[in-house]
């Protein structure tokens, strides 16, 4: 439930050693309880669909050797944006990644893709926690640092930024060109947005919209458990091919 979720992040964190653990990927199902997301031609509701997705994604994480995976939301129920990224932050995720499911006021437009945080909004985020000291005391690993090391702080949380972005982005790459051997995508390249969901500083975030539940064809293939099945284990093979 929504009181046990938390709980269970901190239990896979302390049960994991520093050295020599698995490499966690934090899965985030879009939306959720009185938030149901787009909803497709059928009904279907993207809340739905994603959980369905994160879960069976989850699964096949926790089967591949050397990873592990914490899912943000375990049930129907509403996670906070900026708390779904920091329950990645506690559970020390090497990969937090988002599934949602888009819609468009035409019908004939599908196919999935994949975002990461555009420089802009992770400039602006920076900017932001550079005016929280304790915050940007936190995001640099605990060290702390008085006001008059404002110039430091700002060249360590311009480094771990930048760092997270770019393993953001060869993460993103890996994971669209393994969905583009299941299903149509709807961009050939990696898209750049300002969702608040990708803006950890420090852990490598990326977006995943896995079709339009607003197309006829897209829905039925998100409602179907085997074409999920194959969507996950496409993601698994990015996420893979990527670590």
């Amino acid at each position: 439930g929504a009181e046990t979720a938390p709980e269970r992040v901190r239990q896979v964190a302390r049960t994991l050693p520093e050295d020599d653990r698995d490499m966690i990927v934090a899965i985030d199902a879009g939306h959720g309880g009185e938030d149901p997301g787009a909803i497709g031609p059928a009904g279907t509701y993207e809340k739905n669909v994603v959980m369905a997705i994160a879960e069976e994604l989850a699964r096949q994480v926790d089967e591949a050797p050397g990873m592990s995976a914490v899912l943000i939301r375990t049930g129907d129920y509403y996670v906070p944006l900026k708390e779904r990224y920091g329950r990645a932050r506690d559970a020390r995720a090497d990969l937090f990644v988002s599934i949602h499911a888009d819609a468009f006021r035409d019908f004939r437009v599908r196919g999935s893709s994949v975002y990461v945080l555009s420089r802009r909004a992770a400039s602006y985020e920076a900017a932001r926690l550079l005016a929280q000291s304790e915050n940007a005391a936190d995001r640099v690993g605990g060290v702390s640092l008085d006001q008059g090391d404002d110039m430091l702080r700002s060249v360590l949380l311009d480094l771990s930024q930048n760092a997270s972005m770019e393993y953001s982005g060869t993460a993103a790459q890996s994971i669209l060109d393994e969905l583009g051997r299941v299903g149509k995508t709807h961009r050939r390249q990696v898209e750049r947005a300002n969702f608040v969901v990708l803006r950890s500083h420090d852990v490598p975030s990326v977006l995943i919209e896995t079709g339009f539940i607003s197309n006829p064809d897209d829905e039925k293939n998100l409602g179907s458990p085997r074409y999920r099945s194959r969507l996950a284990a496409a993601m698994l093979r990015g996420i893979e091919d990527h670590f």
